[in-house]
């Protein structure tokens, strides 16, 4: 083929137009745009553990023999100590390379290109990049004034070629947890309802429980949150065994990789740790929470997940996101229309909030 641009024009049609993910830069790319040594660089755009991960999967990593050989495909030994974590049987759980890969594999067992997947914005941007990439249509939901989901509304756009609902509760950006009784409303629907759980741990509120008697129900955690493991990328799903037994028959082998398989092992292991720096990271949600309310030109919204959504008033939002960058203090900022003047802050260390808040009273108050 001698045409350069050949082989470009055999790329699927609905992909070359394709908004790509929005994700968080490096932490080398804030040191060059800031000047503030890596080590320096207070990162709250990421929704990460600022303690890090347990001690021994550290220790574990640094010992583990069998990097050069492939790991359990079947992920034997993490699937049963998820059952014992989960309280799930070891049949409904299946893990994956983050969350992310678990919302792809319910996208290619489920969407064909023109189905409709219902999203609830602005909620967590995934299950729209996804969809797009499979080739399905999104019908999007706004939700409530206060962020809650419009299951009125989600009942009526959940018409023919409808296949998937994602909620994720906490909803990210907004911190919120979605009521149960919204939940079984939607299950009643005859579609899939994929209940997005990645930051249960702070929340301690599940709905995992249900999945035994509902068929369309499929529940998501991460390590990534609360386990200190963003980046080994391990997640996992509750599944209803009509579901599972065929995502077994398409999940790639070899997905979870061994390094994540064993980090993931080992923070099960040593839950004593790991909740009490969950602890530690909810008790300084609310002394962040406390602080921002302090400033006439925030309004943090109540969170119960491991990071704050603010609005910003008379004031503005990327300026604000903009200016702590150029002092290594990293949050997130939105450019989309539900979250036009809006900011979100990851919970960090008592240090990190004391550096931000010393940082928003020199822009804010200047």
């Amino acid at each position: 083929m001698n045409d350069k641009e050949g082989p470009e024009k055999l790329i699927r049609s609905h992909l070359t137009g394709m908004t790509p993910y929005a994700y968080v830069a490096p932490l080398e790319a804030a040191t060059a745009e800031s000047g503030v040594a890596v080590d320096r660089i207070i990162k709250l755009d990421g929704n990460e553990n600022p303690y890090g991960c347990s001690p021994k999967v550290k220790k574990a990593l640094l010992e583990y023999p069998f990097y050069h050989i492939y790991p359990d495909s079947e992920q034997r030994e993490l699937r049963q100590a998820l059952q014992r974590y989960v309280s799930a049987p070891f049949e409904s759980i299946i893990a994956g390379s983050g969350s992310d890969e678990l919302i792809e594999f319910v996208m290619r067992l489920f969407i064909d290109p023109g189905d409709r997947v219902i999203n609830c914005v602005p909620t967590f941007g995934m299950y729209q990049f996804s969809t797009d990439a499979w080739g399905g249509k999104v019908t999007t939901v706004p939700r409530n004034a206060d962020f809650a989901v419009d299951v009125a509304e989600v009942k009526k756009a959940a018409g023919k070629g409808t296949k998937i609902i994602f909620i994720a509760s906490p909803n990210n950006p907004s911190g919120n947890v979605t009521p149960e009784q919204d939940i079984l409303q939607l299950l009643e629907l005859p579609v899939v309802v994929v209940l997005d759980e990645a930051y249960y741990e702070f929340s301690q509120k599940t709905l995992v429980p249900l999945v035994r008697d509902h068929g369309n129900l499929i529940v998501l955690r991460t390590f990534s949150k609360w386990a200190g493991l963003a980046g080994l990328r391990v997640g996992y799903g509750v599944f209803p065994d009509n579901i599972a037994k065929h995502l077994f028959r398409i999940k790639p082998p070899y997905n979870v990789n061994a390094a994540a398989q064993l980090a993931a092992l080992e923070s099960l292991k040593d839950l004593d740790y790991l909740q009490s720096t969950v602890k530690a990271i909810v008790a300084e949600r609310q002394r962040l929470f406390d602080k921002l309310a302090e400033f006439q030109n925030l309004r943090p919204w109540p969170s119960e997940a491991n990071f704050i959504l603010c609005s910003v008033v008379n004031h503005n939002a990327q300026s604000i996101c903009q200016e702590l960058k150029r002092r290594g203090i990293l949050i997130r900022y939105f450019k989309t229309p539900l979250l036009k003047n809006y900011i979100r802050i990851s919970v960090g260390r008592p240090d990190h909030t004391d550096a931000l808040v010393a940082a928003l009273s020199d822009i804010l108050l200047k």
